[in-house]
Formats: structure tokens, sequence, C-alpha cells
């Protein structure tokens, strides 16, 4: 280990960040001081008993650097930050990211809408939520139109009523149709309120009006009727069953219950809105001996709730204060303060001793044991899936770190429409949000080396411009260009888009020709990235990897390449899917479209017959007449139109 006697002499002794890197300049791990002078020369005092993970970290380090910052709390915020992007071997890290649904009522509108939205907007519409299961929303969402026939559509209204006919959900009674001025904006908004009611929680006139409405169509021998409200009714009290748990405050908390052994940790929640426990979630975390139950719930609530759309006013944590030392303490207060910011009202964090709010903590923590007992195999079995899997394929390449991979595919049908996908995979799982698809511009016919060349470059180039401009931005707020690419690149759930995070490796759906247009394109671009190329045989079937110009073999059995596979068939519909939406009837023009006489079924037959537009130019008119469905005239006329014009290729509408 190098002496780093003049470096720690230079430590500021104020509050910030420090990061711990390798021989590889890779990022070992990243801490927050509140005065980085003591807590970094802690590391370097050889009496010191720090257990055996920090002496493996302190044995592997080359070099360190500092950040500091105006208060710890900032320094907790670019901790939080910074973990996200490099993922730190050594530190205790979130294996699980997930973000949860709200139920969004349109308030603000003349007619509102009921919606699923999956953060809470800067609007005047209500939300209710989060809820836990996306599943069990849309399942109240359909209930609520059941029952209140609140409309779900994107017509502007007032302004667009009876300028079209009202939709299906009108004709199956689930909707009143104010489109067509069917109902009255007071009547409307009269169901509306008692919306708002039921989501509440306030379910016993809902229930007594079904019961009523119910006999009154039976005692009217409307039986089939009666037993749609009957099923109403019990779908009703379904959803109330759910809640388990009552709290007469009524208000909004997360209560976080916790278990760990020697490597694993189990974090279970249960999510209580109104006073109500509407859904839960567990979470599992990699942790070492070393790490004590308040590091490793600190490094929890602040992975967590960084990425949350929603923090309750009170968080209920799994320990009485004579569990963590005094350290610990003054880390929960300022990440209290830190939540209290980012929600911008008082959010407590609580461990309380007794009555009901302990009660739901020993409830929450004997589920966190038995998960962790009884799942600990499957916990393997999924990390096995796509952590491990990552870890196999890094091996494989050399790759020191290889957490996001970037994989992109061409479609075409021969040549007259051409698209490209990008799809992303972190930690071996994919990130629908990040994909990305392109409506080739500059390539004619089935090109699909030069196709991927234009991806590429379009994708980087834009991913260039966005971290110059997040540059300027981070700049003139906070710590400095040192650390503005880190503190960028961990916005994927931001507004900004996704193009200015770059993977740790791109994969082509292809061999050497591929990987080398990629690289060309990054090369003039001035970025340094490993690209992988996915060989095919004589089948179609992956058998090896393209990487530094050698192809390397991939056991076929492995998990590494079921997620190769994976991935590489989630590329394919992604493009498959974009392409057919292309295909799609007037959402296509081409220049067949200007010839008088060809109709759409014609059309197809020509692209499905003919490799590109020159092929077809070429062709004689008997040659057009022995395509199925072509006549001698629609043939002359195709022939004639070529003849006369100037055609370059197919230009989207």
């Amino acid at each position: 280990m190098p002496d780093f006697t003049e470096e720690l002499k230079k430590l500021p002794d104020k509050p910030g960040i420090y990061i711990m890197r390798g021989a590889s300049d890779e990022v070992l791990y990243v801490g927050k001081a509140k005065i980085l002078k003591n807590r970094v020369r802690q590391y370097f005092q050889g009496n010191r008993d720090r257990g055996a993970k920090i002496e493996r970290m302190i044995s592997q380090i080359v070099r360190f650097e500092t950040i500091v910052t105006d208060s710890e709390m900032e320094a907790l915020i670019l901790e939080n930050n910074l973990i996200k992007e490099h993922r730190p071997r050594y530190n205790t890290l979130l294996t699980d990211d997930k973000t949860y649904p709200f139920l969004k009522i349109t308030i603000d509108e003349a007619f509102p809408r009921v919606r699923l939205a999956r953060k809470m907007g800067h609007d005047k519409a209500k939300y209710f939520g989060p809820y836990p299961s996306s599943y069990a929303l849309k399942e109240t969402m359909d209930l609520l139109r059941k029952i209140y026939h609140i409309r779900d559509c994107n017509r502007k209204l007032p302004q667009d009523i009876g300028k079209a006919r009202p939709c299906l959900n009108y004709h199956i009674h689930q909707c009143d149709a104010p489109c067509q001025g069917f109902i009255s904006e007071e009547d409307y908004h009269k169901s509306v309120e008692e919306v708002l009611k039921f989501l509440d929680g306030k379910y016993d006139t809902v229930l007594k009006d079904l019961e009523k409405r119910m006999n009154d169509c039976s005692e009217a021998l409307e039986f089939e009727k009666a037993a749609e409200l009957r099923d109403l009714r019990n779908n009703v009290l379904r959803i109330v069953e759910k809640q388990k748990i009552t709290d007469t405050s009524g208000e909004n908390r997360d209560v976080i219950g916790f278990a760990s052994d020697e490597e694993d940790a189990v974090i279970q929640m249960f999510f209580i809105r109104g006073g109500r426990l509407i859904g839960r979630d567990r979470f599992y975390l990699k942790v070492n001996t070393e790490n004590s139950n308040g590091e490793i719930l600190i490094a929890f609530l602040k992975q967590f709730y960084a990425g949350s759309a929603y923090i309750p006013a009170e968080i209920l944590l799994p320990f009485v204060p004579d569990e963590i030392d005094d350290a610990e303490k003054e880390e929960i207060s300022v990440v209290e303060e830190w939540l209290s910011k980012i929600q911008g009202r008082k959010v407590r964090l609580h461990m309380p001793q007794k009555g009901l709010k302990e009660k739901l903590l020993r409830l929450a923590t004997e589920n966190a044991a038995l998960i962790l007992k009884n799942d600990r195999e499957k916990m393997k079995r999924e990390e096995g899936k796509t952590i491990g899997a990552v870890k196999e394929l890094a091996e494989i390449l050399g790759l020191s770190k290889l957490v996001r991979i970037e994989s992109y595919d061409i479609s075409n049908t021969g040549g007259f429409i051409s698209v490209g996908s990008m799809v992303v995979y972190e930690k071996g799982k994919p990130k629908p949000g990040d994909y990305r698809k392109f409506r080739i511009k500059s390539v004619e016919g089935p090109n699909d080396v030069a196709s991927l060349r234009e991806v590429i470059f379009r994708r980087f180039s834009h991913g260039i411009k966005e971290r110059n401009s997040f540059g300027e931005n981070i700049n003139s707020v906070s710590g400095g260009a040192d650390y503005a690419d880190n503190v960028h690149n961990v916005g994927s759930d931001s507004n900004a888009g996704s193009f200015n995070i770059f993977p740790d490796l791109i994969l082509m759906d292809g061999g050497k020709g591929q990987v080398n247009a990629a690289r060309q394109v990054l090369d003039e671009l001035d970025i340094s990235l490993p690209i992988c190329g996915m060989v095919k045989d004589d089948k179609h079937r992956t058998r090896g990897l393209y990487f530094n110009d050698v192809e390397l073999p991939i056991d076929k059995h492995s998990e590494c390449f079921k997620l190769l596979t994976r991935i590489q068939d989630e590329t394919h519909r992604f493009a498959i899917t974009y392409h057919r939406s292309l295909r799609g009837k007037n959402q296509v023009k081409s220049v067949l479209d200007d010839i008088p006489g060809i109709g759409s079924k014609r059309r197809i037959a020509l692209m499905k017959h003919f490799q590109g537009i020159e092929e077809l130019k070429a062709a004689t008119v008997e040659e057009l007449s022995q395509i199925p469905s072509m006549d001698a005239r629609s043939s002359k006329a195709v022939k004639d139109y070529f003849s006369n014009s100037v055609v370059a290729n197919i230009t989207p509408k």
C-alpha cells in the first residue's frame, strides 16, 4: 500500500465525501464525513481494530480523493449519488430498485379522469398511494370505473364534446359519455366526490348503495343486473379485507422490519396510507459481518428514499436507541433532515418502544426473519440469474465493472423501412424506461451495418450534448466539474432522459462488421467503451462473443449465456414491435403511395417481392404483372411513374 502521509496532512477540516480507489482506478468505497481530516485518517492508523472487510479494502487502496461540501447534508446527498453510480464493492448495496405507482385524479379538469401515475407531479391533481402492486392499483381503477363510470380517455372536455363517437367504455356501461354531453358537469362531479370518498377509505356508503341497487334489481326480476351488482359488492369487500391494519390516527407511514446474518440482510416494509396497510414489499442487501445493523439500515434509507416518488410523514425504524451508537444516531438525524428537505415538510424517523407502532415493527421484523430463513435458496437462484450472470460475463470479457449493458439491433423490410432499437439491462434486469427506438434516416436499402452506425452516432452524440448541458447546470449549483459527471449520470429517473448515462458494455447483434462499425463511430466521438458482438452460427443461434478482435467461446448451459439470450431476444422483440407499428395502415408513407392505382395490398405485395427501390425501378411491366394482386394496368402505372420521376427513397410522413 502506498504511503499516504503527505496526502493525509492536506485533508481539509470540513465536511464532505471521500472516495477510495484501487489499482485499476475502480471505486472501492464511497463514504461521508462530518470532518474529512479525522475520518479518512482513521483508515490508515495501524493500531485500530477495523474488521476483515475494511482491512481487505485498505490493502487495495492505491489513492483516495475528497470532495468538500458546505454541510453534512450535502455530503449525504452526494455520497448517495456516487454509490448509485459506481456500485462500490465495499459499500452496503441495495440489490433491488423499485418505484411504486400512484392513483391520480385530475380534479383540476372540468371532467376529471382516473389515471395511473409513476410520480407525484407538481400540479392540482389529487394523488393516492403509492401502491406497491401495479396489479392491485389497476384492479382498483377498474372497480372505480364500473361503480362510478369515470372516464379514462384523453379527450379534452368540454372543448371536444360531440366531436367523436363515444368509446367502448360507454357501451359496456363503464362511462357516462361526458364527451357526448350525456351527463352534466355537476352530476359528473358528484361521482368524482364519491370516488374521492372511496379512496379515502369510506367504504360503508358504497357498500350500502350497491346492496340497495342489487335488491331493487332483484325485486324487479332483473337478475342479470343484480348479479353484476353483487360481484361489484364482493370486489369492494375484497379490497376492504386487504386493509389488515387500521390506525385511528389515519396517518401515512412506512414500517421497516429488519433481519440479517453474516452475508445477507432482508428489509420488510409495510406501507400504511390513511391509517391502513395498503401493501408490503421486501428488499435484499449484501452485507458483511463488519457492518453493524445501524450502518445497514442507514445505507438502505439513503438508497431507497433517494429514488422514491413519495416519502411519508413518519418512518418507523426497527431498533431501540440502545442498539445503535452515537455516531449512527447522529447519522439518522442527518438523514431525517435530508428527507424533510426532499419532501418539503417534516419527515420523522422514529424508533417506537410501545403501543401500536411497536407492534407493527415487531410484525414487520418477524416477516423479515421468515423471508431470510425460507427464501435463501430462492434469493441465491435469482441472484445467479441476474447479478451472477453479469459477473460471469464480466469475467469472460475481463471487465472490472459491469452494471449497465446496452444492446442494439436493426429491423427492416427490404430496406423500405429500417428501424433501430436500444435495450438497456442493469444488474442483469431489463430497464424498459431507458429503452430507445430510432427511425433510420440516412441509409437507403437493407444495410444493417450502416444503419447501426447511424444509431450509435445519434445515441452517443446526443448523450454528449446531454452531459455538457448537465455539467453546466451542476457546476453552477454545487460542487463543480470534478464530480459533475458522477452526479448527472445518476439521473436515470430524471425527466431529462437516459442518453447522458453511458453503458459499461455495448452489445451488438452481430459479429466483426457490426462491432467495427460501432467502434469507428465511438472513435470519431472520442468515447472509449467496450463493445462486444454476439456471433451466430448457420442456424442463427449465438455461438460465441466477438470482443477485442477475438471470438470467445461461451458455455451454452451457463447463466451468462441465458442472460445474453434474454437480452438478444428482448432487443429483437423491441425492434420488431416498433417496425410493425410503422408498417401499420396510414402510418408509413412511401413513394408507392403516390402511384395511381397502388393501394395498401399492392404496396405490401411490392415491398415483399423486391429487396429495395432500385430493384423495383429496374423491373419490367411483365415482371410486375407476375406479382400477386398486380394486373397489367397497375404494373404499367408503376413503370410509368418511375420512368417519369426522380425518386430517392421512402420518406416518413
